[in-house]
């Protein structure tokens, strides 16, 4: 049986919680560069579950971490 990126992470987080989602989470950022393909799978679930006016939010956010840094 064969299962794509997105399955398996759907899978791994499937049935959880809001703690250990948080877990997952917070366990993926910062470590290890072969958790970064499943928080954007979790990322792309909350970006198409998301109204216009949140994308936005996410969008500024993420503009203002890559805005070159002013002295």
């Amino acid at each position: 049986m064969e299962l794509d990126l997105r399955q398996a992470i759907n899978q791994r987080v499937q049935g959880k919680n809001n703690d250990e989602l948080t877990e997952i989470i917070e366990g993926s950022i910062g470590h290890e560069e072969m958790a970064l393909p499943g928080l954007g799978v979790l990322f792309e679930m909350i970006w198409n579950d998301s109204t216009a006016a949140a994308r936005k939010k996410m969008v500024d956010t993420l503009h203002k971490h890559l805005a070159p840094q002013q002295a």
